[in-house]
Order: C-alpha cells, then structure tokens, then sequence
C-alpha cells in the first residue's frame, strides 16, 4: 500500500529528526507519494533555502492527482466538530480526502491526523 507522506515528515527528514529511518524504508520501498499541497507547503521554504536539490528530488516523487470533493470536504469537518474535533484545517480534510480517494496510509507526525483517524477512516502509519 502507497503511503502518503505529509510535510510535517519532509520537515523533520530535512532537519535531520528521529523519524529519518522511516522515510528512508518508504523511500527504499518506492511506496511513497505526494501531492501538490504537500509540495506548496515544502517548496516556498526550500526556495528560500536555496535547497534546489531537494526541491527536484520531490519532484522526482510519484504525486496523486488532487480531486478535491468540497461536500465530502464539508461532511468530513462536520464529523470532526460532532466529535468535539475543533481546529482541523482545511489542508489536513483536503489531504484525508487524498489518501482516500486512493487508498493510501498517511504518515505524519501532525496530531490531526491522530485525531480524525476514527471518523474518516483513515489509515495512518505508525509513528
């Protein structure tokens, strides 16, 4: 199964954190994937790193077309706020939809995704 790996990830693998290892297998195991709002939030920073390197090596990264369904967008902060889940963004509902919509594992290390898991069915990796 394809594992959708969000920035929060990319950040701690840039900067060198505990969670190198991982990414690394997904990288070895060619089963990551990313998407265009994962690379709009990585990339504006990266620039004014100058890490053009690793700009093209996300680049090289398979990426899953972003089909956003607004209802279902809708429907997943309604389940959220009935749960008493406040404060989730709109990226994070937007990149729940994404694994979904094919059937990916999300890894991050955002506690939103912890948090939504149950009502939106998620498959998350483990941390």
């Amino acid at each position: 199964m394809q594992v959708l790996v969000d920035s929060s990830v990319w950040i701690d693998y840039f900067r060198g954190g505990g969670n190198s290892d991982k990414l690394d297998f997904l990288i070895d195991e060619n089963i990551l994937v990313i998407n265009d709002l994962i690379l709009a939030e990585l990339i504006p920073f990266l620039r004014i790193k100058n890490q053009y390197n690793l700009i093209d090596l996300l680049n090289f990264v398979e990426r899953l077309d972003l089909k956003i369904d607004w209802e279902q967008i809708i429907d997943f902060q309604h389940k959220c706020l009935r749960r008493g889940i406040n404060g989730i963004g709109i990226p994070d509902l937007i990149i729940a939809q994404n694994a979904l919509q094919n059937h990916c594992k999300i890894y991050s290390l955002d506690q939103h995704f912890e948090l939504i898991k149950i009502p939106l069915e998620l498959a998350l990796t483990e941390k």
